[in-house]
C-alpha cells in the first residue's frame, strides 16, 4: 500500500510516499522523518536568532557538536571540490539583499563585505568553530534540507520500508524501485514554461534536486537578484538538475553549476539555458 505524508520543515512544503504492508509502520517511520526534519530545522534555521547556526554567527557559541562539525567540514570539502564556488560563506552578503533600498546602496556593501566570504575564513579546531574577522557567516540553508532528506532516507531504510520517494520541496530521493518494479518518474519544469514538464528522468536508489534562477529572487529597482547568492557568475543555465547518490550531493552540484556552468562532475546532469 502507498501512504503519503505531507507537512512543511525549512520554509519548504515537503511530501514522503512509503510504500509498506503496514500502515502502523509507516506512520512510525513518518512520524520519525518529521520529528528530524523539525529538529534539523530548529538547529540550523538562519534567520532564527536562538538557532544553533545563529548562535555561531554571532560568535555567541563556537564550540561544535559532531553533527555540525561533520556538516562544516563537508561544505569546505565541497568548496574546495567545486573549485570554491559552492560557499556557504556566501551568507555573509545574504542579508544585505533584503535591507538595501537601491543598487548603488547594494553595491556599496557588496564592496564593503566581498573581502570576508570564503571559506579560507573559517577554521575547525578541537570541535571548535573560530573566523579570522566578525563578518564572516555561514548558512547550511542550501545543504541541511538536502541532508534532511538523506536522513529521511536512512530513517525509511531503519524502519523497514524498502519502497519510498522522499520530496523536500524539490529535492528528492527514491528509495528502491515502485511497488509495480518500474523506477520512480520524476518530471523537471521548463524554466521557459515552468508550468511545463520538459523532460522526465527515472530514478531508482538515486538522488535528484534542480536549481534554477527563475522561482526565487528579491527585486531592487526593478532588477531581479537571484536567490542562488555568489561573489560572481558565469553560468548560462536557467536551470540544472543533478541525479547522484545522495541529495546533499546532487544540491550542491546543482547550486554550483547555476553559479558556473564549467564546474566538473561526474554525476548525471539535465541543463536548460
Amino acid at each position: 500500500m502507498q501512504y503519503i505524508y505531507r507537512f512543511e520543515a525549512m520554509s519548504t512544503p515537503c511530501e514522503v510516499q512509503l510504500f509498506s504492508d503496514s500502515k502502523a509502520k509507516a506512520d512510525m517511520v513518518a512520524s520519525k522523518i518529521l520529528k528530524e526534519a523539525k529538529r534539523l530545522e530548529l538547529k540550523y534555521n538562519y534567520f532564527n536568532s536562538s538557532s544553533f547556526l545563529s548562535k555561531i554567527n554571532s560568535r555567541v557559541e563556537k564550540g561544535l557538536d559532531l553533527e555540525t562539525e561533520t556538516l562544516i567540514k563537508r561544505a569546505i570539502k565541497y568548496w574546495q571540490k567545486t573549485d570554491e564556488v559552492f560557499d556557504i560563506t556566501v551568507a555573509t552578503i545574504k542579508d544585505i539583499y533584503k535591507s538595501s533600498k537601491s543598487l548603488d546602496e547594494l553595491e556599496q556593501k557588496q564592496k564593503e563585505l566581498l573581502a570576508y566570504i570564503g571559506c579560507e575564513h573559517i577554521s575547525i579546531k578541537k570541535r571548535k568553530i573560530y573566523f579570522d574577522n566578525p563578518y564572516t557567516k555561514i548558512d547550511l540553508g542550501g545543504f541541511v534540507k538536502e541532508y534532511a532528506v538523506d536522513r529521511a532516507v536512512l530513517i525509511a531504510k531503519k524502519g523497514g520500508i524498502k519502497s519510498a520517494l522522499i520530496n523536500f520541496g524539490g529535492d528528492i530521493f527514491a528509495l528502491g524501485k515502485r511497488v509495480d518494479g518500474t523506477k520512480f518518474k520524476i518530471g523537471i519544469k521548463d524554466p521557459n514554461q515552468p508550468t511545463k514538464i520538459a523532460k522526465f528522468a527515472e530514478i531508482e536508489d538515486e538522488a535528484l534536486t534542480t536549481s534554477a534562477s527563475y522561482e526565487r529572487y528579491e527585486v531592487i529597482e526593478n532588477k531581479k537578484f537571484s536567490h542562488i547568492i555568489a561573489k560572481k557568475r558565469s553560468s548560462r543555465y536557467k536551470s540544472a538538475t543533478v541525479i547522484s547518490s545522495s541529495c546533499v550531493e546532487s544540491g550542491v552540484y546543482s547550486t554550483a553549476l547555476m553559479i558556473d556552468d564549467n564546474i566538473k562532475t561526474s554525476n548525471k546532469l539535465i541543463v536548460f539555458v
